[in-house]
């Protein structure tokens, strides 16, 4: 017989403890949490195993209210609308459009945090873009291809400010953040001002999450604008909805139609 402990450890956790009649999450019974907490509290005592304090977890919220959704042109939402009309449920049409935010849609907020650390550990933001121009890489987290100024930078940054002038936040992630901005800017006609993915990337820095738990932070905010419109296909009712409206085709750039040539 194998010896119970050795079963019973085999998922140890320090997350939850649930018991008959009992749960506990990080130590505190979820009756306690409930109604007192806010869920983004609660997602950063789940995350970081204790609560936040009232300045964190104001920032926190923040972030996540702002990334939520960027309408139906983004391919993660456009997937989970056209999954829904396929009648695979909620669950998994949210599961399509969470399953496309990788490194190009939905992975630029974790990049720009690796950048951020390179910067506030003491590299000179002039050089760590001209090594993205050398590369002809853009630096993730700056520009965006709708937004001559995404409206989310100014009220997000204006937090962090506040943050840093109350000593919730040390200040280093968002110095690196403007640097690159000036830099980037620097002898252009037009500026590149952060975007959204830049300035949640501050927020999650200054907050002290690694940058891969940035990304799930995101793919956490992002999936809750990927349910509000997978829902509002399904109450619209329409069935196997594609990429393009039903009177237009895709384009063609094959051969031209051709017989194919009789047996031998």
């Amino acid at each position: 017989m194998i010896e119970e402990r050795r079963v019973t450890d085999w998922w140890s956790t320090a997350v939850s403890e649930i018991r008959p009649g009992r749960i506990t999450l990080r130590g505190y019974p979820v009756e306690q949490l409930i109604g007192r907490v806010t869920f983004a509290e609660q997602i950063w005592l789940m995350l970081r195993g204790e609560l936040p304090s009232p300045g964190q977890g104001r920032l926190l919220e923040a972030a996540l209210v702002a990334a939520v959704d960027h309408g139906p042109q983004a391919p993660s939402i456009a997937a989970a609308r056209m999954a829904a009309t396929c009648g695979v449920g909620l669950n998994n049409a949210v599961a399509t459009g969470t399953g496309l935010l990788g490194d190009v849609h939905g992975g630029a907020g974790q990049q720009c945090m690796e950048v951020l650390e390179r910067v506030a550990g003491g590299e000179e933001a002039r050089a760590v873009v001209a090594d993205f121009r050398a590369r002809r890489a853009y630096v993730p987290g700056f520009g965006h291809r709708f937004h001559p100024r995404d409206p989310r930078r100014d009220p997000l940054l204006a937090l962090v400010h506040e943050a840093v002038e109350r000593g919730e936040v040390p200040g280093r992630a968002l110095a690196a953040g403007l640097a690159l901005e000036a830099a980037l800017s620097d002898g252009r006609s037009r500026p590149v001002p952060m975007n959204i993915d830049g300035a949640t990337a501050i927020i999650y820095a200054e907050l002290g999450f690694p940058p891969e738990l940035g990304r799930g932070l995101f793919v956490l905010s992002r999936s809750v604008g990927i349910l509000a419109h997978a829902w509002e296909e399904t109450e619209g009712g329409a069935r196997i909805k594609g990429p393009l409206p039903r009177p237009l085709l895709a384009g063609y750039h094959g051969p031209p139609e051709r017989d194919l040539p009789p047996k031998r």
